[in-house]
């Protein structure tokens, strides 16, 4: 931290801990440095410590012993901002509640985070986003004090400062991992917050130098949030990183930003790539070998865990440092949720037997180790998966895996009083995974409700979650829904892989058929057709891809099942389901819509969901041919007698000036992308009916409110109408005014060479009932005004 601003903060510190507790309003356990406690031996399963191995510490508020602390802050990676929910969203109070994570070298003092609001956001002389200041504008690093105090900002007071001290999640010989709880009032106005840590000092590699404050932005009590979607945020394996200008979308996503400030930051999978560990890793050995039987019953023991123990590690510290990625982890608030490259490509949709082998257990206990951690700010289990250690082969409740003393021997994991509110925890550990899975409920301020569905950590190929874990996550949405009593009008659900998506059946066919037995001989034999079977199980490698769609045929029926309870939802508390898809590598916009044949309007339709597909945010996209033959197979599908599903012609040109797909290709984009959704605004209605803007240059007459009579593949309703990049919503900060709905923006790269990132933008907007109302009166005027020409 510079002087300066350490002398800036200086004055206002708490004097007492008792009124940092008090200001902070988080429970003591994140805030307040515990009192030692009597350490007590805790011994293995059979009550004798393993030999050779110091016994470790069981304490009430943690697990091993640990490292001391002294010194600077010496910085491996972060600060990384999450998201954790609003609480009394329904009242005149709220709280937005969040978390910073910091690693560090071992050995350091307890950091403290310091946390003030910077005043309200208003336009710049630019047209971006600044905050006001009592000099002026100051883009969040105010050269004044902002007028604030309490929850009115109107008496030119000192800014008011919290002060939070850090929490050891974790900690090793090489990393500590501090959690620092932050709750914010929401205000009447959006509203920007400064963070920062003393005494900073970040290792080479570490992000974004010697900066010492970071700020985010908060929505207005009465305001939903503005919400950026991405997926696919790394590298498979043999891509040329820099003919792919590394992670250059993060540029324009800053930019963005700068603008029209984002919110939240939904990563819906593979926010990290781990395949690496199996060619550049500890586990190449396994992978080498060429018999499926010996790969199957390679033992995972405690060497091999720690080695790829310390290669997750050392993965995450250094992507989520890498630029420009890092700068959007400090200061748009992220929600995650994890999928196969957050553990290993394909995890979970193997066959049965291979996925049960031990490698893969194991390593699914460290990937989900450093999932909780980095992404989650959680503690992670005390101990993972390995072969020699019994008590890890089989979960031991909410803990997971038993303890081990030699995985915590030198090692500290903090005991978390109570989980966070926003978890759907399931009832039992998944197939291949020795822990739990963990979706997401949330509200994303006043309007949007946000569900994200764990589909990676119960997925077999033959499911992607238990029964009685979607009677969990229906039986919590219903309960928040009815507590909202009305002010939830958008329901926003995350899958990572799509659901209305384009059927590949015949080529599941293919290369399932016999016809592959032979190729796969020759490629046994001779290397014949090498890229076309995978290293793990000697399967068609594009097969488990496939498989972990939902329109796999064997997710057919679990697939109908999910679409009917989120109609049901949608009818029972009137509101607009949209589902969030990622994972396929390029963009498409799919929609559930009724029947024609059934004659009822979008904006009262129950089964009308958008499905926003946006992937890759950075790893390459599919060629050209691939999307072209996906679009060639939009056909009109029947999810049964009153539900079609079709993708929208989103695309009505090809980025800048590229020529990315065929020209009768509207609705699949082979580009890396992300997407941007915000409630529309209500400031004014469109003054002739259209919401888009002028359509095919008439704007004579207003749209009404009428079934279209049309399938999918014409515009469903107003939204739809003019999509694209004429689309008012395509730059993602201008709204359409199509008060009620979700503006949807999917910003697409023009030139993957191009290390700024520039993209082009194409909008739609989703079904409004509150259109409705806006339609009524314009048709009223209309029939009113001419009647008196």
């Amino acid at each position: 931290m510079t002087s300066a601003f350490k002398d800036r903060w200086k004055h206002q510190e708490d004097s007492s801990d008792d009124e940092r507790a008090a200001n902070t309003g988080s429970s003591a356990a994140d805030n307040r440095k515990a009192p030692p406690i009597a350490a007590t031996s805790y011994a293995t399963e059979s009550g004798a410590l393993a030999s050779g191995y110091d016994e470790f510490t069981h304490t009430q508020n943690g697990y091993g012993r640990g490292l001391g602390a002294s010194g600077a802050l010496e910085v491996r990676c972060g600060p990384l901002l999450n998201f954790k929910g609003i609480s009394s969203a329904q009242a005149e109070s709220c709280l937005w509640h969040g978390s910073v994570l910091l690693v560090t070298t071992p050995g350091e003092r307890q950091p403290e985070v310091r946390l003030r609001c910077l005043g309200p956001l208003e336009p710049g002389p630019n047209g971006s986003f600044y905050n006001k200041s009592a000099s002026g504008y100051s883009n969040g690093h105010a050269s004044g004090y902002s007028k604030y105090s309490g929850n009115d900002m109107s008496n030119g007071n000192q800014p008011q400062l919290w002060t939070y001290v850090g929490v050891k999640l974790y900690a090793d010989p090489q990393n500590v991992f501090w959690r620092f709880k932050i709750d914010v009032p929401l205000q009447a106005h959006e509203a920007r917050w400064e963070y920062g840590i003393e005494d900073m000092s970040p290792l080479s590699g570490a992000g974004r130098g010697n900066e010492s404050t970071r700020t985010f932005v908060v929505p207005a009590a009465s305001q939903s949030m503005r919400i950026m979607f991405h997926s696919c945020n790394g590298f498979s394996v043999g891509t040329n990183v820099d003919a792919w200008s590394g992670p250059a979308l993060w540029n324009d996503v800053l930019r963005v930003h700068e603008k029209k400030p984002f919110h939240v930051m939904i990563g819906g999978g593979d926010q990290i790539y781990n395949d690496y560990v199996r060619s550049e890793g500890p586990l190449r050995p396994w992978t080498d070998i060429a018999n499926p039987k010996r790969r199957r019953d390679f033992p995972f023991d405690e060497k091999l865990r720690a080695e790829c123990d310390e290669y997750y590690c050392n993965n995450y510290v250094n992507w989520f440092s890498q630029e420009p990625f890092a700068s959007a982890n400090g200061q748009i608030p992220q929600v995650n949720m994890w999928d196969d490259h957050d553990i290993i490509d394909g995890f979970g949709s193997y066959t049965d037997r291979f996925m049960k082998c031990a490698v893969f257990r194991g390593i699914g206990g460290v990937a989900f180790k450093y999932y909780c951690l980095f992404q989650q700010h959680i503690s992670p289990p005390i101990s993972t998966f390995t072969t020699d250690a019994p008590q890890t082969m089989h979960s031991q409740g909410l803990d997971g895996a038993g303890a081990d003393p030699r995985q915590l021997q030198n090692t500290f994991v903090f005991k978390e009083d109570k989980e966070d509110s926003c978890w759907i925890i399931g009832n039992r550990p998944g197939p291949y995974v020795e822990e739990r899975s963990r979706s997401l409920y949330m509200q994303l301020g006043a309007g949007i409700a946000f569900l994200g569905i764990d589909a990676r950590t119960e997925r077999t190929r033959h499911q992607v979650n238990y029964p009685d874990t979607y009677e969990l996550i229906f039986k919590r949405a219903r309960a928040e829904l009815s507590t909202a009593v009305g002010s939830i009008k958008h329901l926003i659900v995350l899958l990572g892989v799509p659901i209305a998506y384009p059927r590949l059946a015949w080529l599941e066919n293919i290369l399932s058929s016999p016809i592959i037995g032979p190729i796969r001989l020759l490629n046994k034999r001779f290397g014949v057709g090498s890229s076309l079977f995978n290293k793990f199980d000697g399967g068609v490698d594009l097969l488990d891809d496939l498989d972990d769609h939902y329109t796999a045929r064997q997710h057919k029926k679990e697939r109908r099942d999910l679409i009917v309870r989120l109609q049901a939802i949608a009818q029972e508390y009137d509101v607009r389901v949209t589902i969030l898809g990622g994972d396929v590598h390029l963009a498409a916009l799919g929609r559930f819509y009724s029947n024609p044949k059934l004659n009822i309007p979008v904006e009262r339709d129950h089964r009308y969901m958008a499905n926003v597909i946006s992937s890759a945010i950075t790893n390459k996209p599919p060629p050209k041919a691939i999307a072209n033959l996906l679009a060639r197979r939009n056909k009109i599908h029947h999810l049964d007698s009153d539900t079609d599903e079709t993708l929208l012609d989103l695309f009505d040109k090809d980025p800048g000036s590229s020529n990315m797909t065929a020209n009768a290709n509207h609705c699949t984009m082979p580009s890396r992308n992300y997407a941007i959704i915000a409630e529309a605004s209500s400031d004014h209605a469109p003054s002739n009916g259209y919401p888009n803007g002028v359509i095919n240059g008439n704007s004579s007459s207003p749209k009404t409110l009428a079934a279209t009579g049309k399938d999918g593949h014409s515009p469903l309703h107003l939204g739809e109408e003019c999509a694209g990049t004429k689309h008012l919503a395509a730059s993602g900060i201008d709204s359409s005014s199509m008060a009620g709905a979700l503006d949807v923006t999917i910003r697409v790269e023009i030139d993957q060479n191009d290390r700024e990132g520039k993209t082009e933008g194409y909008g739609f907007s989703s079904k409004s009932v509150e259109y409705l109302e806006i339609t009524r009166g314009l048709t009223t005027a209309s029939t009113n005004a001419s009647q008196h020409d």
